[in-house]
């Protein structure tokens, strides 16, 4: 592992109780950097808890002054055990702005590809002949400075993303009602596992998505609002059709065999009211959209789409909001026109690719 020298902080692992630190730091980055977002103390709490994170090794801090002092730099590695046809290895962190300029950043950002090449060596993929990333995300009028590190380090853009938003002062259109066997309702915990498959389902075609596991869904569950989140399930599936077709994947098929509910298009919403200041407005936030491969072209996505956005305006949000990504495979960029959203910011992941 290279050392980290410049700035001359001190340097260690995380623990769990560095959490309020952990976050001052960071929001104090995205407020220099001037990001539409704010963390909350209780998604810092929740990456440190998770099991498969090493927080003696997968995290470097450095802290200025004598024993102890201000955090000055954070930086976090995290490669998730539920990756599948790609190995990435998603970094996190900065420097403080009162201690940019420094050459702390380099040395951070190299450290931490080291780590991630020790992760990504050591994970289950190791042997599985897929491709492996280092990945990185910043705003598109993130600092110039930030992205001539990240150039010089050998991260290029691949991907880029939309931030939209939508008035909900203005009506929401109708939806159709599902006909058939379909049904919309809205979250309930025993359908939590079903809706899982479905997410793992209707992402398998979308470009760098990887599987989530029973342990990784647990996760980002801070800000979720269930009131706002809809599916739409098949009471009556046909389920030798599925069991027969090469797009049904193993857990969704042992649940059909198991008698299991099969969820078919979603809306996952959160609230994240950090982020309501620094926006200038109350807003929903749909996390998630999805829909089956076995089910589309069926109008699910609206259905689900505006069942969300009526609660969300019910519960007096002022906007309804979410990221998408440019190249959606399937329509989505074409279909949140249709229903309004309008884009604010854009964001852009950047990769090295193994």
């Amino acid at each position: 592992m290279p050392p980290v020298t410049a700035g001359g902080l001190a340097w260690r692992g995380a623990r769990r109780e560095d959490a309020p630190v952990i976050l001052a730091t960071l929001n104090a980055l995205a407020a220099a950097d001037n990001d539409p977002f704010r963390w909350s103390l209780a998604e810092i709490e929740e990456r440190l808890a998770a099991s498969y994170r090493d927080l003696d090794n997968d995290y470097l801090l450095g802290f200025e002054g004598p024993g102890e002092g201000a955090l000055r730099a954070f930086a976090e590695v995290d490669v998730s055990p539920g990756d599948a046809t790609v190995a990435r290895a998603i970094l996190l962190g900065g420097v403080h702005p009162d201690r940019r300029g420094e050459g702390i950043g380099r040395e951070l950002l190299a450290w931490q590809i080291a780590r991630g090449r020790q992760k990504l060596a050591a994970s289950a993929l190791a042997d599985a002949h897929v491709p492996a990333w280092f990945v990185v995300h910043m705003e598109d009028d993130g600092p110039k400075t930030l992205a001539r590190t990240y150039e010089r380090a050998g991260f290029v853009v691949r991907r880029y993303y939309s931030d939209l938003r939508r008035d909900l002062s203005v009506p929401v259109p109708p939806a159709s009602t599902p006909d058939g066997t379909l049904r919309l309702v809205p979250w309930t915990p025993e359908l939590d596992e079903p809706l899982r498959l479905a997410r793992n389902d209707a992402f398998r075609d979308h470009w760098g998505s990887q599987p989530r596991t029973r342990e990784t869904w647990a996760e980002y569950r801070t800000a979720f609002m269930p009131a706002w989140t809809f599916m739409v399930v098949d009471d009556a599936p046909d389920v030798d059709a599925l069991l027969a077709s090469p797009d049904t994947d193993d857990e969704t098929a042992a649940a059909l065999r198991a008698g299991e509910p099969l969820v078919v298009a979603y809306q996952i919403a959160s609230k994240y009211v950090e982020d309501f200041e620094v926006r200038g407005f109350t807003f929903g936030y749909s996390d998630n959209v999805g829909v089956r491969r076995a089910y589309r072209g069926r109008g699910l996505a609206p259905v689900v789409m505006t069942a969300g956005m009526r609660a969300m305006a019910d519960d007096g949000m002022q906007y309804a909001a979410l990221d998408v990504d440019t190249a959606n495979p399937t329509g989505a960029v074409g279909l949140y026109a249709a229903l309004g959203y309008e884009k604010q910011h854009g964001s852009r992941m950047l990769l090295i690719e193994l």
